[in-house]
């Protein structure tokens, strides 16, 4: 049974980003400079996931969740631009750094990405991110997926996971077969969720630290089974730590190495190689600390960033 360890967007304990940003206010300020201003910030962007990616290479860290601001005014409606075959290089070194290395690299879209919202525009601008989503990793010629919430609640869960069903009937095949949802700490709890995807045949990714503060009387073992079960592949799980007693829902710059291994101890029974996303505010820094933590309080086998038991 092997546990990787993987962290989010922007390591800490080196200098780089690949979320650099233009705003399409700056960007319709630079008039005939703005196209060369946007490549410029793309190919800064590429080169920094690469030195990235590399760099998580050189740590034996296998799991990444890749920026989903990697290309600035990507989805915007009034930016005309190719933003895939002048780029294609860069999908393609991108792609063989992740084949070559068997990494595991996903993306989270941002707040905005609502596939079930009451607004049709922000339904029709939904679908439109996910399809360019799916188009940057047909360039870079990986296998991946995008985790989405349920989303909006207006008018009840019933008629929110109604909506999502329905929207996501309106994605194409390759689109659908990204899609990976996940529970979140406030609305769509553990059960709402499995048995979502369930109805559309899609995986879930569970955010341990939402099924804690967003629970009824549910216990993860009895729910992990279920989980796993709908992944095909390699299943993944998402974990952080409570920002403190009182803000419960915020995540903290580390993990508490107790809880973590209270929750490895708990589902350790489902015998199965599964990954882990960790969402700290210190990102890799993050990880390191847990994996000195676990060496010190545990026997577990860990090589790298990889735990086996």
């Amino acid at each position: 049974m092997k546990i990787r360890l993987g962290y989010a967007c922007i390591p800490i304990t080196i200098d780089e980003t690949s979320s650099h940003t233009l705003t399409y206010t700056n960007y319709k300020k630079l008039g005939k400079l703005a196209n060369e201003k946007l490549d410029k910030v793309i190919k800064s962007n590429f080169d920094s996931l690469e030195k990235i990616l590399k760099y998580n290479i050189r740590n034996d860290i296998k799991f990444f969740r890749m920026t989903s601001e990697l290309l600035p005014l990507f989805n915007h409606p009034n930016v005309h631009y190719d933003f895939y075959n002048q780029y294609k290089d860069y999908y393609k070194k991108i792609g063989n750094i992740v084949k070559e290395n068997n990494i595991r690299l996903d993306m989270h879209p941002s707040a905005y990405t609502v596939l079930n919202s009451v607004n049709p525009d922000v339904v029709t601008s939904t679908i439109n991110i996910l399809k360019n989503y799916q188009k940057m990793y047909e360039y870079m010629q990986i296998e991946s997926i995008l985790v989405l919430h349920v989303g909006s609640k207006v008018n009840g869960k019933k008629e929110g996971i109604k909506r999502f069903i329905d929207n996501f009937n309106k994605l194409d095949e390759k689109t659908k077969n990204l899609i990976v949802i996940e529970n979140d700490d406030k609305s769509y709890n553990i059960t709402n969720v499995l048995n979502l995807c369930k109805k559309i045949n899609r995986p879930m990714v569970l955010d341990y630290h939402h099924f804690k503060v967003n629970k009824n009387n549910e216990k993860i073992e009895d729910y992990i089974e279920k989980i796993f079960n709908t992944w095909d592949s390699i299943p993944k799980i998402h974990f952080s730590s409570p920002k403190n007693k009182k803000d419960k829902r915020s995540h903290h710059d580390y993990i508490n190495v107790d809880d973590f291994i209270d929750f490895i101890e708990k589902i350790k029974f489902i015998n199965r190689d599964f990954d882990i996303m960790i969402e700290a505010k210190k990102k890799d820094e993050a990880l390191f600390k847990l994996i000195r933590e676990l060496k010190y309080k545990t026997n577990y086998k860990i090589k790298g960033t990889t735990i086996i038991l």
